[in-house]
């Protein structure tokens, strides 16, 4: 949620909101100086972000967009986040140009995403790439034109394979662990952009061979989220026209009382694709 007065929203870079970061996640406050959140006994409380697992939130209008009446609006919550993410690491991160190829490195709900947009956006070839068959099964109905297991196929081998040896101009690593970056790392061609978007738990760290990103002059391009008062316009507009499927991604609705169980199943591997809290069931 940009507060669109900093020198970064000045930008264009809602991504970069300098206040978001200052204020808001590390004082818990909304741009006021002020949270919304409060103890029975009046407390105030810090707030990160809008709020999470509530009824109502309070943000501010550079954060919101107007849906048409055919978006069906519990599904569509993962437009502002999982879809929104993965169009920022596409179009903005990436920058990825028609007939490029594509890998994406873990399809849950961002790299499902990312697998749809980079489809949309003209990519030539998108490989999706998993630990789970299951995870991997619906890939081609968003638009990959193959998938493989990093469990049992070595997906360095395979990319070359299928990209006629070279590798593919753009990797996207949506888990963010040392594992996933390495396989992002490994299958891009020489020149190719490699975008990592998942956040790791804690401090985490990930190898580069220095020489080999020097002389194949590979990039590595950081993306967080994308830029909400372009964006999320845009990204809502592919989901009324079908050309996003936020519909399907979504697997698993739980009641408010039930959101511990979901967030067991997340943790564990459990859902496929996004799961949301219904506040109306």
């Amino acid at each position: 949620m940009p507060c669109g007065k900093c020198a970064e929203c000045a930008r264009g870079h809602d991504e970069l909101c300098l206040n978001f970061f200052n204020m808001n996640r590390l004082k818990g406050e909304l741009y006021d100086g002020e949270t919304r959140l409060f103890t029975t006994d009046g407390e105030p409380l810090a707030m990160y972000s809008m709020g999470g697992l509530a009824e109502y939130a309070v943000i501010p209008s550079t954060a919101v967009a107007p849906v048409p009446a055919n978006i069906d609006t519990v599904p569509s919550a993962i437009l502002g986040c999982a879809a929104l993410t993965g169009y920022g690491a596409v179009r903005r991160g990436a920058d990825l140009r028609y007939g490029e190829t594509v890998a994406v490195v873990a399809v849950g709900g961002v790299g499902t995403n990312i697998v749809q947009v980079a489809h949309a956006m003209g990519a030539r070839q998108v490989i999706a790439i998993d630990v789970s068959d299951e995870k991997l099964a619906p890939m081609a109905g968003y638009g990959a034109t193959a998938t493989i297991n990093s469990t049992t196929h070595d997906p360095r081998e395979e990319v070359l394979k299928l990209t006629g040896g070279r590798g593919v101009d753009v990797a996207f690593e949506a888990l963010g662990i040392p594992a996933t970056w390495q396989t992002a790392l490994d299958v891009i061609a020489d020149g190719g952009r490699m975008v990592p978007i998942g956040l790791g738990g804690g401090v985490q760290t990930a190898g580069v061979e220095i020489n080999r990103t020097v002389r194949r002059s590979q990039s590595i391009l950081g993306s967080y989220g994308a830029r909400t008062r372009q964006d999320l316009p845009a990204v809502i507009d592919m989901a009324s026209r079908g050309i996003i499927d936020y519909k399907d991604v979504v697997s698993r609705r739980f009641t408010l009382e039930q959101a511990n169980e979901g967030y067991e199943l997340l943790a564990h591997g459990g859902i496929q694709g996004r799961g949301v809290v219904d506040m109306s069931l």
